[in-house]
């Protein structure tokens, strides 16, 4: 390669990494430790073994698995030598783990023994698998009909040290699959300029105030590594040097147990994760060690009833913004020079907004002719997005792509106002807006009301049809404690006077289950809630 053509690909975060941060540590549950030097070491033997048996520079490689340090290490050992990492997500249903399989033309598979029995019952539609890689937590090696297979261990421990090539930036590194919340699933491909980029700018965002990350701070991610690339924080740690703890299979007393024991004061998640842990039954034992604890929201909006009980532990929630198609992060809700100025109270309004854009992403909400709105916190208009990390296209989907990208922009079929500081405010998904009598009803600014009503626990918000204005809002809640629908409509009776809400707004009817419908990301399924309705 061209000395003055320095390439943005994944190896080239390598060299600074290992000689300023040798020592620290990637752990694994209790289960295991290893320094960053050991890391890179077994990224490298690994690369050699996937040589060995066959994997090739273009071959996708899918991986089924919980957040492990194996995990990690494919995220680099595979796009590395010029293969394609697949993060398969495994909380979709088996014939949608196939699908995306089969649709991204996975040649070889990563796959945790605890899975192989679910691929062993339909082994015979997998025929375009060349090779199954097989990982256990221990060097136990599970009997199995997948064939040709490989153990994992054996293959790092039979391999040397690999010679990465030094890629072109522009070398295809991820694919993985949208949530499927519209449609079938879509795919979106990521280079390896693309993710570095996006990794330095999240590395420059998360210092800004109120979070002040430095290299002392501690990860531990509770965003599904299949999930939109953990967030950028597997990539974000080699560069910064932060020590990096993974939980592997989601168990929220495990995770308070390597809170308290890892010491661990930055994490990510969805709202239903900070929920969870929020109201686990031992949560008082830990209370202590959650005392400073950052949190970054995405996903689904930070209600102000969840940062009030996160508060009530210490905690310093704060939220993001992005998508699948975005690598993931857009926006992050630091303050810009104005907010810094203000006092505590005025500031909260700002921690639970969408935020402000991230070094170098340019954000814009536009009307239905393309043109932007007033930055006047009521008029509502769709996010469009540029910046160098975004997705190109959808995987073998024309339309789709010229429908994501229109007039040089990414649409994001988010609907959004921005207020006189410049922070976004997301009001509502295009395809969940509500719309009554030609208008849309902010549906996240409902549910954030009701969510501060100390006896609801979830709250979603969808529209119903409506003979006279096309569709009316309906409010459906679970509970932490019992409250009748009187009492909730006294209470954003009460909002309506203060002029927080308008009262067309209010809900049609409240509608009270025991459990929302969670997408395979945990975000609240706002589908399955209209199939209840119907």
């Amino acid at each position: 390669m061209d000395p003055f053509n320095y390439q943005l690909n994944l190896r080239n975060i390598f060299p600074p990494t290992l000689r300023n941060f040798p020592d620290q540590e990637i752990v694994y549950r209790d289960l295991r430790r290893l320094t960053f030097k050991e890391f890179y070491e077994r990224v490298s033997r690994f690369s050699s073994g996937l040589s060995k048996i066959g994997v090739k520079p273009g071959d996708k490689v899918g991986i089924l698995d919980w957040d492990s340090d194996f995990y990690v290490q494919s995220y680099f050992s595979i796009p590395m030598m010029g293969a394609v990492l697949h993060t398969v997500n495994i909380r979709y249903p088996p014939e949608l783990i196939f699908y995306t399989m089969q649709h991204a033309e996975d040649k070889y598979v990563l796959i945790r023994d605890e899975f192989v029995p679910l691929i062993e019952k339909a082994a015979q539609l997998f025929d375009f698998v060349k090779g199954w890689i097989i990982y256990s937590d221990t060097d136990e090696k599970i009997k199995t009909t997948l064939e040709p297979h490989y153990y994992y261990n054996e293959l790092v421990e039979s391999s040397e040290h690999y010679e990465f090539p030094d890629l072109d930036e522009n070398t295809i590194a991820t694919i993985f699959y949208t949530s499927g919340t519209t449609g079938m699933p879509k795919g979106v491909t990521f280079s390896h300029r693309n993710i570095v980029l996006h990794a330095m700018a999240l590395a420059i965002a998360v210092r800004s105030d109120p979070l002040y990350i430095t290299d002392r701070d501690v990860f531990m991610n509770l965003v599904p590594l299949f999930h939109v690339h953990g967030w950028g924080f597997p990539h974000v740690t080699m560069i910064t040097g932060n020590k990096y703890v993974l939980p592997g299979r989601y168990d929220i007393k495990r995770i308070l147990e390597l809170i308290k024991n890892e010491h661990v004061t930055l994490s990510m998640m969805v709202p239903s994760i900070l929920y969870m842990i929020l109201t686990h039954p031992e949560i008082e034992d830990y209370a202590k060690y959650l005392e400073g604890l950052k949190v970054g929201i995405g996903g689904a909006g930070l209600t102000p009833g969840l940062l009030k009980l996160a508060e009530k532990y210490g905690i310093k929630p704060f939220s993001g913004y992005g998508l699948s198609e975005s690598c993931p992060v857009l926006t992050i809700a630091v303050y810009n020079n104005r907010v810094k100025k203000m006092n505590d109270e005025k500031k909260q309004y700002y921690r639970l907004s969408t935020g402000i854009p991230m070094p170098l992403v340019h954000v814009k909400v536009v009307d239905s002719s393309g043109n932007e709105v007033p930055w006047d916190g009521k008029t509502i208009g769709e996010i469009v997005v540029r910046s160098p990390w975004l997705t190109k296209e959808y995987f073998k989907d024309e339309e789709k792509t010229k429908e994501l990208w229109r007039d040089g922009w990414m649409h994001t079929a988010d609907l959004a106002f921005v207020d006189a500081e410049g922070y976004l405010h997301i009001v509502d998904r295009e395809k969940d807006a509500v719309k009554s009598g030609g208008e849309f009803i902010p549906s996240m600014l409902i549910e954030n009301v009701i969510s501060e009503i100390p006896q609801v626990a979830e709250v979603a918000i969808i529209g119903k049809p409506d003979l006279k204005w096309g569709e009316r809002p309906v409010a459906f809640v679970t509970l932490k404690e019992n409250i009748d629908k009187k009492s909730i409509y006294e209470y954003l009776e009460k909002y309506v006077y203060t002029g927080r809400i308008q009262k067309w707004w209010i809900p049609d009817d409240i509608i009270f289950i025991k459990e929302m419908p969670k997408t395979s990301t945990n975000k609240i399924d706002k589908k399955e809630l209209k199939k209840l309705l119907n």
